[in-house]
């Protein structure tokens, strides 16, 4: 008879992607400027990137990390920026050559509502999974940016596509952790690890699918067993993603963790259902 798989906390997980993984290096190419981000039914958000791993915002100074899947688009991510109710983490995507942008704030829940279970869930009307986003998308408008983002202002906004619907894609993180998305509908995708520290573990879950660029996309998706929020870019040009994973250490709910994840990327099929 063969082991029953387990689900693990989001720390142990970052502990099995940690070495010799796929991910991006820093850039700093944002060090020293000042970025204004306006949305069209949100107040603005002033982005200052002291250093390369240090962003200022109007809730604070946070240490973060910048990685650029393609030229002139930044991924700025860092823990905070919630209103302190929950244990919050932030995503900025940064097309400053367009002059586009998408935001992103994540939340996990409190111990008790991730205790709570799935059929309590369901009578309540809730989702299944605890963790929140909640996305905008918008422009950069202020210093900072260069010239093409001004001449970008009617470059069409960020936007939820479906173009990865019916994508059956491989993705290698590193020597040891590979998993496979199928892309369900516009929101659910399925997954399963195929070597790794997860090893045997698959699910169904809530995810989003944001146009980037052409074939660059933002993928986010939203865990309901173990609460967990991922955020990541993936460029099917390049064949490559990068981003993070964002949940509690352990199980004793009272430390986080937000590390990066980054994979080659390959579509093993596409399905594409009749009309």
């Amino acid at each position: 008879m063969t082991s029953q798989p387990v689900f693990i906390q989001v720390g142990a997980l970052a502990e099995g992607f940690a070495p010799d993984s796929h991910i991006l290096q820093p850039v700093d190419d944002l060090t020293g400027r000042t970025l204004q981000l306006e949305f069209a039914d949100d107040p603005a958000e002033t982005l200052t990137f002291v250093s390369a791993g240090v962003v200022r915002t109007s809730n604070g100074q946070f240490e973060c990390r910048i990685t650029s899947v393609r030229d002139g688009i930044y991924f700025v991510d860092y823990i905070g920026g919630g209103d302190g109710s929950r244990p919050a983490a932030t995503s900025h995507v940064l097309d400053v050559k367009q002059g586009l942008c998408t935001s992103l704030a994540g939340t996990l829940p409190n111990e008790s509502e991730a205790r709570t279970d799935a059929f309590t869930r369901v009578e309540r009307g809730l989702e299944l999974t605890g963790v929140q986003v909640r996305l905008r998308h918008g422009r950069i408008v202020a210093q900072g940016a260069q010239a093409g983002a001004q001449a970008g202002a009617e470059a069409a906004l960020h936007h939820p596509t479906r173009e990865l619907i019916g994508m059956r894609n491989l993705y290698t993180y590193s020597a040891t952790e590979q998993y496979e998305h199928v892309y369900l509908n516009d929101n659910f995708y399925a997954w399963q690890c195929l070597s790794g520290v997860e090893a045997g573990l698959a699910d169904v879950d809530r995810c989003h699918y944001i146009a980037i660029a052409k074939d660059l996309y933002l993928f986010v998706w939203r865990e309901k067993i173990i609460p967990t929020l991922g955020v990541v870019m993936i460029d099917l040009e390049r064949k490559k993603t990068d981003g993070k994973i964002f949940g509690y250490r352990g199980n004793q709910f009272d430390s986080l963790s937000n590390f990066p994840v980054g994979a080659l990327a390959e579509v093993l099929n596409v399905t594409r259902y009749p009309r």
